[in-house]
């Protein structure tokens, strides 16, 4: 029997799937990356943007024609938009023969087995609830680095954002298993360790009455096997001054910090349910930087929530000039049914939305390509990713990149080297958001 599986959205839905195929190898399954012939395929979903519930839908729809044209047997849907729609999906896709939740992927091996036998099944719980899994996860991301979920759900409930009701309250997970699940990585050859959450800052308060994350980052550190340890999505009002001194000390620890602030004035941030305000993002920003002068610091902002003025949105633009962020992504406002901001007055047209999405890039794309001019005779540490095909030449990514996310450095050498390696590398020359560099020591 051959499984393909397709996992979609966020790197926090990727380590379910690897969860899950962790699962699925321990029986006589074999992996497969072509459809056609897969007698089983999963589709793991994202549902967190309108983008996002298309995405899926089709990839759905395009899997299901493999029940006509090719060997496939079982169709199985899971992950965030299964946890959302799932009697939608049952009803109107009847090629789909199981639907997975996502507190219930744990289960994924007696959906197989149930779909094998031909009977659909419906496996969806409460989101509050914890998968009981004991088994190693298959690793995707090639082996030299992985995400180390550290917390599920969320409890800020901004007016925007579904994901509370798909993955339930904010769940630290506790941090003896967090320790074992990061001894299995290391030992399969991790080097890059990525902490993620919904929101990392928060971790441990539910279950220690503080937050923990500086605990469990020192406790990371003592680890052998990991030389990087990258933090993301650290909420900005959450940022402790204890959590600043662990990253100063401890060098493993990425000099990179992505704090999603989604806008800079006071009355949006104050209708979108965040818990800031534009003083405090300035503060905070300020602080990082003076504190730990090499951050590199990305966000994320959403233009076009309901009742967005020109003003407002020209004032974001002065924001984004003045804070130079060095990473910077733009989304234009998605409005989910079921959530506070769907309703609101004032909805923006999408032309709009688009139009003020641009001119944010464009000015982002003027401050990212002047600070990679500014790198150029740098010595960086680089972790080498892959060769370039029929080139002398390697890509890799510094501290300040996160994978998938962020820029790259193509580093040009004779050298012989594989993904996970570390090298040393002057910067020679940048290219729009990426960098170009050669190694400072053949020799070595």
């Amino acid at each position: 029997m051959k499984i393909l599986f397709i996992s979609l959205g966020c790197d926090k839905n990727l380590v379910d799937a690897e969860v899950m195929l962790g699962l699925l190898s321990k029986r006589a399954y074999t992996m497969t990356d072509f459809e056609a012939e897969a007698d089983i395929i999963v589709v793991n979903t994202c549902c967190f943007i309108q983008d996002a519930k298309e995405e899926s839908i089709e990839q759905i729809l395009a899997m299901a024609k493999q029940k006509e044209t090719g060997n496939l047997k079982a169709l199985i849907v899971s992950g965030c938009m299964a946890q959302r729609y799932q009697q939608e999906i049952m009803d109107e896709i009847p090629e789909v023969d199981a639907v997975l939740g996502t507190t219930t992927y744990d289960k994924i091996l007696d959906v197989v087995d149930e779909a094998l036998k031909g009977h659909s099944s419906l496996e969806v719980a409460d989101e509050n609830l914890n998968p009981q899994v004991e088994t190693e996860r298959m690793l995707t991301t090639g082996g030299h680095y992985a995400y180390l979920k550290i917390a599920e759900g969320c409890d800020k409930h901004c007016t925007y954002c579904i994901i509370p009701k798909v993955r339930g309250n904010f769940r630290s997970i506790p941090k003896e298993k967090l320790i074992k699940e990061a001894s299995y990585l290391a030992k399969q050859g991790v080097r890059e360790l990525i902490l993620i959450a919904q929101e990392t800052t928060l971790y441990g308060v539910d279950l220690y009455g503080e937050k923990h994350l500086p605990q469990l980052l020192k406790a990371l550190c003592q680890m052998d096997g990991f030389d990087w340890i990258r933090i993301l999505y650290c909420y900005p009002e959450e940022i402790t001054q204890e959590l600043i001194q662990v990253m100063k000390e401890e060098e493993k620890i990425c000099n990179y910090l992505d704090i999603p602030i989604q806008h800079a004035d006071d009355e949006i941030l104050k209708r979108m349910g965040r818990k800031t305000s534009k003083a405090e993002i300035e503060k905070m920003v300020h602080t990082l930087r003076k504190e730990i002068p090499d951050i590199c610091l990305r966000t994320t902002l959403i233009t076009g929530f309901p009742g967005e003025s020109q003003a407002q949105h020209e004032a974001l633009l002065h924001f984004v000039d003045k804070m130079e962020f060095d990473r910077l992504g733009v989304f234009t406002y998605s409005p989910e049914e079921d959530t506070p901001a769907a309703t609101m007055p004032n909805q923006i047209d999408e032309t709009v939305k688009s139009n003020r999405q641009a001119e944010l890039m464009e000015l982002q794309q003027e401050i990212a390509f002047e600070k990679g001019k500014t790198m150029i005779g740098q010595e960086v540490l680089v972790m080498i990713e892959g060769k370039v095909a029929d080139e002398d030449a390697y890509v890799g990514r510094t501290y300040r990149d996160a994978p998938n996310i962020d820029g790259l450095i193509f580093v040009h050498t004779d050298a012989v080297l594989v993904s996970g390696d570390f090298v040393m590398v002057v910067v020679s020359g940048s290219m729009d958001y990426d960098l170009i560099g050669e190694i400072k020591d053949e020799s070595t």
